[in-house]
């Protein structure tokens, strides 16, 4: 059994090499469409069941950046990714009774939707004597089965976080719509990153616009044209994999 599985890890292995340098050609190429640089975009890997072997692989060919949408599953890998040479991040829907579980685990809280979970959020890290960083997520489609809050309620959410201690807003986050084509996509993308750059303009404490976080396996290339500086890709590094 343990020969079988060291097989089928080495086979991953070759897949993941083939498809993280095939990601960073194709990161280049749409960043240089925007007239941007590749060394702008933070390339997130998206490690939702995978293996942490597989994972500290891909760290090892130069990744630097690594989310989990789960709680209970990045405290049981935790201790076995190669955090010497990532960073790891949450990128999932959050419960305010499980912020105490990751908050001095992750240097990114990137799902964050409303008053209540930023303020345990700030709560939790006043306990642990430290700040923590957060990205709001907007739900650009106004789909009800997301979570993310409304565009025209962000300001206020925005303004209300900004005076909680031991936490700081570092930008934006979105999963838009499935779409038929790229166009359509492109629209909520274009709209993120207007929203991106008119909060961008203001000045509030705490609050940065470091970073807008859209993208994702199906349609990176496009939010990089579109203006994203972080996209979050899983499928296509890591190949499909089966949910539970």
């Amino acid at each position: 059994m343990q020969e079988k599985l060291s097989s089928e890890v080495l086979k991953k292995f070759d897949d993941v090499r083939a498809n993280y340098f095939e990601i960073l050609e194709n990161i280049s190429r749409a960043a240089e469409k925007a007239d941007r640089s590749a060394d702008d975009i933070t390339f997130l890997a998206a490690t939702k069941t995978v293996e942490p072997a597989v994972i500290n692989y891909a760290v090892s060919l130069g990744l630097k950046y690594i989310g989990e949408n789960k709680v209970q599953e990045l405290l049981s890998k935790y201790d076995e990714y190669d955090l010497a040479n990532c960073d790891l991040q949450f990128i999932g829907h959050l419960q305010s009774n499980k912020v105490r579980q990751i908050i001095d685990k992750v240097s990114l809280i990137q799902s964050v939707d409303s008053f209540k979970l930023a303020n345990e959020i700030s709560k939790q890290s006043i306990k642990n004597n430290i700040t923590s960083n957060i990205l709001i997520e907007v739900n650009i489609g106004r789909e009800q089965n997301k979570s993310g809050v409304m565009k025209e309620e962000l300001d206020e959410l925005i303004e209300k976080i900004s005076h909680l201690d031991n936490i700081k807003i570092k930008g934006l986050m979105t999963v838009p719509p499935i779409c038929e084509n790229k166009i359509e996509v492109c629209k909520f993308f274009d709209e993120m990153y207007k929203i991106f750059i008119d909060i961008s303009a203001k000045t509030l404490d705490n609050v940065s616009m470091d970073y807008l976080s859209m993208g994702m396996s199906d349609d990176y290339e496009q939010a990089i044209i579109s203006g994203a500086n972080m996209v979050r890709i899983g499928s296509r590094l890591f190949g499909s994999r089966i949910y539970r």
